[in-house]
């Protein structure tokens, strides 16, 4: 739903959606930490601690007012599997 304006999902920044990362993934603690890190500061994001990818945090993405649709690990806006 590109550009489309809608409200964030109801969870906190700080938990991502199931579907963009899952409970059993296995770096999930570091990929969180590594999160949690970068809203502490006010960064855009962090290093993926698997990949070494620049990922966007959930603040970020929450202030652009919009969701581009690219399946962001951290989009505020999925509320359920198919969106986003």
């Amino acid at each position: 739903m590109s550009g489309e304006r809608r409200p964030l999902a109801d969870r906190p920044l700080t938990e991502p959606h199931p579907s963009r990362l899952s409970p059993e993934h296995p770096d999930r603690a570091r990929i969180l930490a590594a999160h949690d890190a970068a809203l502490a500061a006010g960064e855009a994001g962090y290093l993926d601690p698997e990949s070494g990818l620049f990922v966007l945090s959930a603040d970020f993405l929450a202030r652009r007012g919009t969701c581009c649709g690219r399946g962001c690990r951290h989009c505020p806006y999925v509320d359920d599997p198919q969106s986003g």
